[in-house]
């Protein structure tokens, strides 16, 4: 091993805080998780009580500047409430997509808003991104290790939200993450996730262009 890469290993890949503003040292070199360690807003307590089998997946690819407006119908077509519930989830994500593509550079992202009752990603792995946030809005939340250590699991706050840098920007990623298992159990999760769009996303979610954040140069 070089001492290079020796000297790589001594530095704390996970940065915590409780400013919003902690999300940007994911673009920090020896930053891996960026992680704001919040609690899930009172206003959307209301998830916990959603009808799970009257809501839809939502996977979109949209343009930054057209993210509020394509949230809102997005939401409203997968069945989600209107009203001051539905509006409080709307500002979540939109708030968290803008700070997102600000960090990145990005114009275009992909966002996924999941209804997940199976053991979905039950591996610990790094994502091929350049950078993933992931935030559970209800039920069990995201687990995290440091790679190397897998029988110290952490778990992610009910409403925090982290970015976990991708092997697009980390061939050797010294954080790795999953969704906990929940097969049989009769829990449910909401998870939201944002990445920058790539041209696959596009195709994949009825986009066309690509987004390559800036960082990545």
């Amino acid at each position: 091993m070089s001492s290079a890469m020796v000297a790589d290993l001594c530095v704390e890949p996970v940065v915590i805080g409780l400013q919003e503003s902690i999300l940007s040292t994911i673009t920090d070199r020896d930053v891996h998780l960026a992680l704001w360690d919040r609690t899930r807003p009172a206003a959307l307590a209301w998830l916990d009580h959603l009808p799970w089998d009257e809501i839809d997946d939502i996977d979109q690819v949209v343009e930054k500047a057209a993210a509020p407006s394509a949230i809102a119908q997005a939401l409203e077509d997968a069945g989600y409430p209107a009203g001051a519930d539905g509006q409080a989830l709307h500002s979540e994500i939109v708030d968290r997509a803008v700070f997102f593509a600000r960090i990145m550079g990005c114009e275009r992202l992909r966002w996924r808003l999941e209804v997940v009752e199976t053991d979905a990603c039950r591996k610990f792995h790094a994502d091929m991104v350049t950078a993933r946030l992931l935030m559970s809005l209800s039920g069990p939340t995201t687990q995290w290790i440091h790679a190397g250590a897998p029988d110290d699991i952490r778990a992610m706050r009910l409403g925090a939200v982290g970015l976990f840098k991708g092997r697009l920007l980390a061939e050797h990623p010294r954080i790795l993450h999953r969704s906990p298992p929940i097969a049989g159990t009769e829990q449910t999760r909401l998870l939201l996730v944002i990445n920058p769009a790539l041209a696959a996303d596009a195709q994949e979610a009825a986009g066309s262009a690509a987004c390559f954040p800036s960082l990545m140069s």
